[in-house]
């Protein structure tokens, strides 16, 4: 059996609600009755309560009827709700007003019993339909906003395994560029960046090497010191890393039009803003703040801000990470070498942000050998 439906009745006239009860007796366990004699009580009530229906009079000492009905109607909460407004026979301009501000329907004293409960009846029967439609809508968000999620991760999971691509090759365990990812998001979270910057640039960023997919083994992997030729070679990644990522795909459109998306035009990674942003700093992330860095010596603020924050971050990595050409650095030795490059390699200011951040960069590199030894352990185990 349903809940009884919670009617709220408010006039300063205790008489008038007494009258009311007796009329309503024989919807006793059908309707719970409660009473406010006066707007100020009634809306203290409906703070803590949820009502079905609310009847109220106009004319009251303090707050009014329409006082009570216009707070109701700025609420989003109770916007909704059913007011019934009792009105006198020739009070014309009091029921347009009572309409104006929201009323769902009006009520003429003195009150005939039937009418009030056909009223209250059918004021019961709209909130039905529109606690079904919220409740619809609430569904309908929840679905959406689980598929948005959905998407979302399955976007990230493509764009890292895009950047283990450049790692692959390496014989590493493939998390040096979510780690730079994590970096740089503590960095520009420092700097007070917009939240929607910082999440793009903790995706974009994983991407920065990419273009090592196009350098040959050889070079790749060298132990020794690589030759003059080698190393102009080995800088070309920057350049292939920002060629794959702004690239225009031509066929998207027939491919579409084949899953049933009427998008005529190609994809044009110019206007994806976090295409446009891995691209830059795919180019752009080996840049000196002094202006001796490649591909284009770019100098000071002329190096775009998400590139001078993932350049801090991939060499700080770098430095502290064992790699087939070279042992891991202490932490106080990398730090030692980041601060003699301040305002030659790296910008100050980021360096600054960098050093605030530290703490929790710490943090996550700590949860990220432990889960590095979680799955070298996995994997003994397995073999």
């Amino acid at each position: 059996m349903s809940a009884p439906k919670k009617i709220l009745f408010v006039d300063d006239e205790p008489n008038i609600l007494a009258g009311i009860r007796r009329m309503l007796a024989d919807r006793k366990g059908v309707w719970d009755l409660c009473f406010a004699t006066g707007a100020a009580e009634g809306l203290d009530l409906i703070q803590t309560q949820e009502f079905d229906v609310v009847v109220t009079d106009i004319t009251m000492p303090g707050k009014d009827g329409f006082e009570l009905l216009k707070s109701l109607r700025q609420n989003a909460e109770t916007r909704a709700l059913p007011v019934v407004v009792l009105t006198g026979l020739g009070e014309r301009n009091i029921k347009r007003k009572a309409l104006d501000l929201g009323a769902t329907d009006l009520l003429t004293k003195p009150v005939d019993p039937e009418d009030l409960k056909a009223r209250i009846q059918s004021c019961l029967l709209q909130k039905s339909y529109l606690d079904e439609i919220k409740g619809f809508n609430a569904t309908l968000q929840d679905k959406v906003r689980e598929r948005t999620q959905e998407l979302a991760q399955s976007r990230l999971d493509m764009i890292l395994r895009l950047g283990f691509l450049a790692e692959f090759r390496e014989k590493t365990s493939g998390s040096h560029g979510i780690k730079v990812g994590c970096y740089s998001r503590a960095i520009a979270e420092q700097l007070g960046l917009e939240r929607v910057v910082v999440e793009r640039l903790f995706v974009a960023s994983p991407l920065h090497d990419i273009g090592k997919i196009g350098i040959p083994e050889k070079i790749l992997l060298k132990k020794d010191r690589l030759a003059f030729e080698e190393w102009d070679q080995l800088k070309s990644h920057c350049v292939i890393g920002w060629e794959i990522l702004t690239r225009k795909i031509q066929g998207t459109s027939f491919l579409f039009s084949l899953a049933g998306n009427r998008l005529r035009k190609d994809l044009d990674p110019g206007k994806n803003p976090l295409v446009k942003m891995a691209s830059t700093i795919a180019l752009t992330h080996h840049e000196w703040w002094n202006g001796k860095g490649y591909p284009h010596r770019l100098k000071g603020e002329d190096i775009p801000l998400e590139s001078r924050i993932v350049a801090l971050a991939d060499v700080y990595d770098e430095l502290i990470s064992d790699h087939f050409y070279q042992t891991a650095h202490s932490e106080e030795e990398a730090l030692g070498m980041i601060r003699k490059n301040i305002g030659e390699q790296f910008d100050p200011e980021i360096y600054v942000a960098f050093d605030k951040s530290l703490g929790r960069i710490r943090e996550i590199r700590k949860q990220f050998l432990e889960w590095e030894f979680k799955e070298s352990e996995d994997v003994a185990h397995d073999i």
